[in-house]
């Protein structure tokens, strides 16, 4: 029997006449992936979207019972995950795998950056990928709120706070965030709004323009590798050779995610009290750690300006400027890449970590 008599056959035959598929998958079979030392990199792009895709997976299941407000929020989470079978997994694996997201994205923003993928004509690739990192962040800090416990109330506090200082439109934005002057019980529902709806919107449209923009343009490659002869360069078939050992590591990331749900499940704590003292040892999230503890630093006025205001300038103007990268790093006469750049890179890696472990040090 033919294949196209067969009921997988016709059904091809019949989608193809519609949506034209050989032409899809012939443009996939004629994509390449450049091979060389640094082709492991490629591979977090993949990971950070698969975890995104579980996010979405695991957080409409959680919708199921989740209600959002001050007097059902953290009840709802609680019945979630001491009276629904297996509730306390699906929950550990949304946490788990959110922080895993932002890891991911942290590794494929550094290592872009660092093998210069942003230079022409990536420009807007790199730039919508920014915008994609800046949402994941939004995610976390958004969805943190929403079990209503003690430290996510609390933590929320002192994160919108730091958003009010910013000068002109602080205080308009902190009250935009919070639905009102102080965290209550419109800030979660606001939170929750942000978190389910908007930023899902957002994230999935700026998505597609970004995978489509590396689809066409295709992968990035070393200053050094782009200069090779062709006959020296190697590279292999996005599908389905580079798809497949995608779809291998995505197993992987689930396998390490399921673990860390089930030995380390997420903690729910107690709920929060708007009226109680704040807890010792309140901070954020892993990945807001750095900022929170260089504020944390800062002198209460350096010469005439507020050390908070400062801190928080410094951090915007050098987002600012990693945004805007791919206009700035221009290659010298002699087309080499500016190597200032990839100093002030791993000047802010080295920031990051070495700000992160003495957050956790002296929390």
């Amino acid at each position: 029997m033919e294949k196209s008599s067969t009921p997988q056959g016709k059904l091809y035959r019949w989608l193809n006449e519609r949506y034209h598929l050989d032409s899809v998958i012939h443009f996939a079979s004629k994509k390449e992936v450049p091979i060389h030392r640094e082709s492991v990199w490629y591979y977090f792009g993949g990971v950070t979207l698969f975890l995104f895709i579980i996010q979405v997976m695991t957080g409409i299941l959680l919708l199921l019972y989740y209600r959002p407000g001050a007097d059902t929020s953290f009840e709802s989470v609680q019945f979630l995950i001491t009276q629904v079978q297996f509730g306390w997994l699906i929950r550990s694996v949304h946490s788990w795998s959110a922080n895993l997201m932002v890891l991911a994205a942290f590794i494929h923003m550094f290592s872009n950056f660092f093998t210069q993928s942003y230079r022409p004509p990536r420009e807007l690739t790199w730039i919508t990928g920014m915008g994609l990192f800046v949402l994941s962040l939004g995610f976390g800090f958004s969805g943190y709120l929403l079990p209503w416990n003690e430290l996510a109330f609390f933590a929320t506090k002192v994160g919108t706070d730091i958003v009010g200082v910013v000068p002109f439109i602080g205080e308009p934005l902190l009250i935009f965030l919070r639905g009102g002057e102080d965290v209550t019980g419109a800030t979660l529902t606001r939170f929750f709004g942000f978190h389910v709806a908007v930023l899902p919107m957002i994230t999935t449209l700026l998505i597609a323009i970004h995978v489509a923009f590396v689809q066409v343009q295709g992968m990035g490659e070393p200053v050094a590798h782009s200069k090779l002869a062709p006959e020296k360069k190697r590279a292999m078939p996005f599908f389905p050779n580079f798809v497949l050992r995608d779809v291998i590591l995505w197993l992987f990331v689930l396998d390490i995610v399921a673990i860390l749900a089930v030995f380390f499940p997420w903690e729910l704590g107690k709920k929060a009290d708007l009226f109680a003292p704040a807890p010792a040892g309140i901070a954020p999230e892993w990945y807001f750690m750095f900022m929170f503890q260089t504020l944390k630093f800062l002198p209460s006025h350096v010469l005439f300006i507020e050390g908070e205001l400062l801190g928080v300038l410094g951090f915007g103007l050098a987002a600012l400027g990693w945004t805007l990268v791919p206009f700035l790093d221009r290659p010298g006469q002699s087309g080499q890449p500016n190597r200032l750049f990839r100093f002030f890179g791993l000047l802010a890696v080295s920031f990051i970590i070495v700000m992160t472990i003495v957050g956790y040090t002296l929390k």
